[in-house]
């Protein structure tokens, strides 16, 4: 049997590389005409590099990326409000916590597969079922049936929109803003994510590898389409090297996106379909989680997937990670609308909340992310 997966992101990717693991036949659509590394990082916490262990590729992942020692909630003038410690939990776990760049990580992942083959240019336009078998059709004419689907293809999921039409995705109201740097001075952050939060805005930012600094940048929009990145007067209260960060980035490598999630589905699966990583519970970006819950799916789904028994299989995965993923979806919308208030009120509160939370609690709450 063969299992075919759409998608060749970092879920897919790691899904195929696990199924691969356990001997079976995989193959790839991806809708991309080739593999572009896009300008941005990726934090891959204890949780996602326990899985890189498993697949034995976390020295490829620790060599290209940058150690995380910390993560800290700062005020916008960098004065510490939260801090969490990983180092702690790597002595635990016997995993880092590693910063690299989103295209070095594909990379190892596409070097590391043995035999999957991944057709590229093959944009999945419909999905019909005939018999036993599901007939797809991509944009570029091509046509192929095949009895097994599994939908790594994010949050605007075509293989979702066949199972689940009436998924509802949800705007946060929020526009986000990314970029990768050159900065020769590292000192100040060293392996440190930092987060500042202002009002209605926030910027973050963290090494990711020698050479790099990856940061992001989001603000509280109304208008559907507000894209002036008007970073003087968005960071006007700031430290001055956020804007220092912003000015050292071309114009043209700095990525654009409205922050989105996917309202809970019920299922994620149907018959011999079914959907990981953003295509099943897309969260938003504020726990730095969403790569890392496609991965625990892709492990987890290869863990529990018998050629057998595909629908029992499907389920077992579901029952599994069900609760967790959609705990992370609705904590992460939290903290999003934590970070943007506007009330000065509300916003002193939730400074002097964050201040005087003991670090045990701090660190039982990542604890449970990882687990």
């Amino acid at each position: 049997m063969t299992y075919t997966i759409i998608g060749s992101g970092i879920g897919g990717l790691t899904l195929a590389l696990l199924l691969e693991k356990k001997g079976y036949t995989v193959e790839i659509y991806e809708q991309a005409e080739f593999f572009k590394p896009i300008g941005a990082g990726i934090i891959l916490a204890i949780n996602a590099m326990k899985v890189y262990t498993h697949l034995g590729i976390n020295g490829h992942i620790e060599e290209a990326g940058n150690l995380l020692s910390n993560m800290e909630i700062t005020k916008s003038d960098f004065r510490t409000l939260s801090k969490s410690n990983f180092l702690e939990l790597e002595k635990e776990y016997k995993t880092k916590t590693i910063a690299i760049h989103r295209g070095k990580l594909q990379e190892i992942l596409l070097n590391n597969l043995k035999a999957t083959k991944i057709y590229l240019n093959h944009k999945l336009n419909s999905i019909t079922k005939q018999n036993g078998s599901y007939e797809l059709l991509f944009e570029n004419g091509k046509t192929i049936n095949r009895s097994v689907l599994l939908g790594a293809d994010g949050i605007h999921s075509k293989v979702r929109e066949y199972l689940f039409p009436k998924s509802i995705i949800r705007g946060s109201k929020q526009a986000c803003w990314r970029g990768i740097t050159s900065f020769e001075d590292k000192s100040f952050v060293q392996n440190n994510l930092i987060e500042a939060w202002g009002k209605k805005v926030r910027f973050g930012f963290v090494p990711i590898d020698k050479n790099q600094i990856y940061w992001y940048a989001l603000k509280t929009v109304h208008a559907a389409k507000e894209q002036a990145f008007d970073f003087h007067n968005m960071f006007e209260t700031f430290d001055p090297l956020v804007v220092e960060l912003i000015k050292s980035t071309p114009k043209e490598a700095i990525h654009f996106s409205y922050i989105e999630d996917l309202s809970p589905l019920k299922n994620w699966f149907k018959n011999n379909i079914c959907l990981i990583g953003d295509a099943a519970h897309a969260t938003t970006p504020n726990m730095g989680q969403g790569a890392c819950q496609a991965i625990e799916d892709a492990f987890i789904l290869s863990e529990t997937i018998n050629s057998e028994t595909i629908e029992e299989s499907f389920s077992a995965f579901q029952k599994l990670r069900y609760s967790k993923a959609n705990s992370i979806v609705k904590r992460s919308w939290q903290i999003g609308k934590l970070a943007h208030l506007s009330n000065p009120f509300l916003v002193l509160f939730r400074d002097t909340i964050l201040k005087l939370t003991p670090k045990h609690v701090t660190q039982k709450q990542l604890k449970s992310i990882f687990e």
